[in-house]
C-alpha cells in the first residue's frame, strides 16, 4: 500500500469524524470572506460534496454569490466549469458526480477564486484528494494556474507536511473552520 494511499484512508476517516462540529463553521467562514474576493463579474469555484465532504452550496443564497458560482464538470478526460444557481439541472459527469448539465465550459478568467474538497492539506498549500488528479492536471494550465485555490477541510486535517509527486501543485493556501488560511499572496 502506497504512502497516499494509506493517508487517504486515515484522512477520510478523521475528516469524517471532524466534519460535524466543523462544517458550520466553514460554511460562515465561506460566507463571510469569500464575497470580496471576486471582482467584477469573476465567479466562485465550487464544487458538488461527496459524503463527507463540507457542503458550501448554501452559498448559492448569498445575496452577493447567488448569480455568481460555477461547478466543475469532468468530461473528455479534463475538469471544466460551468456556470451554476442553485436549482439549475444536473447531471453526472464522467465522475458520476453532479454538474451543470448545459451552458458553454467557462474560461479560467471568469473565475476569481476556486475552491476543492481535500481529506488533508499541510503548511506548504499541498492538497491530499481522491488521487484523480483533476485540479493537478486543470491547474498546470498556466491560465488556470493563475487562478487563486483553496483546499476546503476541517482545521484539524491540515498537517505540517504531505508526500509531494512532482505533479502535485500548491494551493494558495485554505479553508477551515477557523477562517482562511493563505500562504501565497494573491
Amino acid at each position: 500500500m502506497s504512502a497516499k494511499t494509506d493517508l487517504r484512508r486515515r484522512f477520510r476517516q478523521r475528516r469524517l469524524a471532524l466534519l460535524p462540529a466543523a462544517e458550520p463553521g466553514m460554511q460562515q467562514v465561506a460566507a463571510q470572506h469569500l464575497p470580496p474576493l471576486l471582482r467584477g463579474e469573476q465567479r466562485l469555484g465550487l464544487y458538488w460534496p461527496l459524503p463527507g465532504e463540507a457542503d458550501l452550496r448554501g452559498l448559492g443564497e448569498h445575496p452577493e454569490l447567488a448569480q455568481r458560482l460555477a461547478l466543475p464538470r469532468v468530461q473528455d478526460e479534463a475538469l471544466h466549469y460551468r456556470a451554476w444557481c442553485a436549482g439549475d439541472p444536473l447531471s453526472n459527469d464522467a465522475t458520476r458526480i453532479p454538474a451543470p448539465a448545459a451552458g458553454p465550459d467557462l474560461p479560467a478568467a471568469s473565475l476569481g477564486l476556486l475552491l476543492a474538497p481535500a481529506l488533508a492539506a499541510d503548511r506548504r498549500g499541498i492538497r491530499l484528494g481522491y488521487g484523480g488528479g483533476w485540479f493537478d492536471r486543470l491547474r498546470s494550465d498556466p491560465l488556470w494556474g493563475a487562478v487563486p485555490a483553496l483546499a476546503v477541510l476541517p482545521a484539524g486535517c491540515v498537517v505540517d507536511e504531505l508526500p509531494c509527486d512532482r505533479w502535485d501543485l500548491p494551493f494558495n493556501g485554505w479553508l477551515d473552520e477557523q477562517g482562511l488560511h493563505w500562504l501565497h499572496p494573491v
